[in-house]
């Protein structure tokens, strides 16, 4: 089969198409004749190298969601996931390929309604979202702010802040347009990447997502309103800086909290279950997904240019 491997780790020319052999499911795992790929930001952090002090190497091939059709099941599984269009996770790598392997937990079937390109835009980054939200203790009348909201992640975390009751739903983004799109969405108010604008609010803000990190992090803390918690549920900025520390015990007396989150942290039942939701009301049109383009999969180096300029809103995704 072809698959798009990590040959070496730092610009998108260091993916390439390879050739490997079929994949054999083993006990417990499905394999899944891929017809969408979501393309993730944890992607381009291992392709560059950022992560490889988790033991990723060279040959590794990214991808963690795929959609697409059961052809193979292991040992203890149920032949009738046979010939099923699912949705599926395939942990931190073996998506980008005609066919991946994954657990039977970390499948779920797809709604009528629901096209494999819209599965895996809303898949994995809706359900971070959701508990993201829910991480933060986000209680309707909070004012809540989506800093890198031009992502999946960011997207649904508008839409669920803006159906969860919330005063504003601020946002940052790196354009007018984007701007627009996300007002579509539900998003109240429009700043720039480092959160000014004529829109911003002096009161601050109760939560605030933030799907970037990195340095600008204190700055961030500082739009908090007193008991206001930020919680990052995403790093491509990279790590906070050092003093974060000292910034928070600065601002001792405004009871702030910071805080990461992790999807791997909630069962997989539970994500389960927030994740079947999702994909209903995806069906419905209660849910929108924003699919920035659909490349064929030997483009995935072009899909990664676009990822590292920042030229994305919503989701790529590859085709075999």
């Amino acid at each position: 089969m072809k698959a798009v491997a990590v040959q070496a780790f730092g610009g998108p020319e260091g993916l390439a198409v390879v050739e490997l052999p079929l994949p054999v499911p083993a006990a417990g795992q499905v394999r899944i004749s891929s017809e969408a790929i979501g393309v993730g930001g944890v992607d381009t952090l291992i392709r560059s190298g950022a992560l490889a002090a988790h033991g990723f190497r060279a040959g590794h091939v990214p991808g963690g969601e795929v959609a697409g059709t059961v052809t193979a099941v292991g040992e203890g599984v149920d032949p009738a996931w046979a010939g099923r269009r699912v949705w599926a996770s395939t942990g931190a790598g073996g998506g980008y390929a005609e066919h991946a392997l994954a657990p039977v937990a970390e499948i779920l079937p797809l709604p009528a309604g629901l096209s494999a390109v819209d599965a895996v835009t809303l898949g994995s980054a809706s359900v971070v979202a959701h508990f993201g939200l829910a991480h933060a203790r986000f209680a309707p009348g909070d004012a809540v702010l989506v800093r890198g909201a031009a992502g999946s992640l960011g997207i649904t975390a508008v839409q669920l802040a803006a159906r969860g009751g919330a005063s504003a739903v601020a946002v940052t983004t790196s354009s007018a347009a984007r701007g627009a799109r996300l007002r579509e969405l539900g998003a109240t108010r429009v700043l720039d990447r480092s959160g000014a604008g004529v829109e911003a609010d002096d009161a601050g803000y109760d939560v605030i997502l933030d799907v970037v990190t990195g340095a600008d992090v204190p700055s961030f803390l500082s739009r908090l309103r007193p008991n206001g918690r930020l919680v990052a549920v995403g790093a491509v900025g990279g790590p906070p800086p050092a003093e974060l520390g000292a910034v928070m015990m600065a601002a001792f007396q405004k009871s702030l909290t910071f805080a990461t989150f992790s999807a791997a942290t909630v069962p997989v039942a539970d994500r389960q279950a927030v994740r079947a939701e999702q994909f209903a009301a995806a069906a419905e049109g209660t849910l929108r997904t924003v699919v920035h383009d659909v490349l064929p999969l030997d483009q995935a180096v072009r899909a990664h240019r676009a990822m590292d300029a920042g030229e994305v809103l919503g989701r790529i995704v590859l085709t075999p």
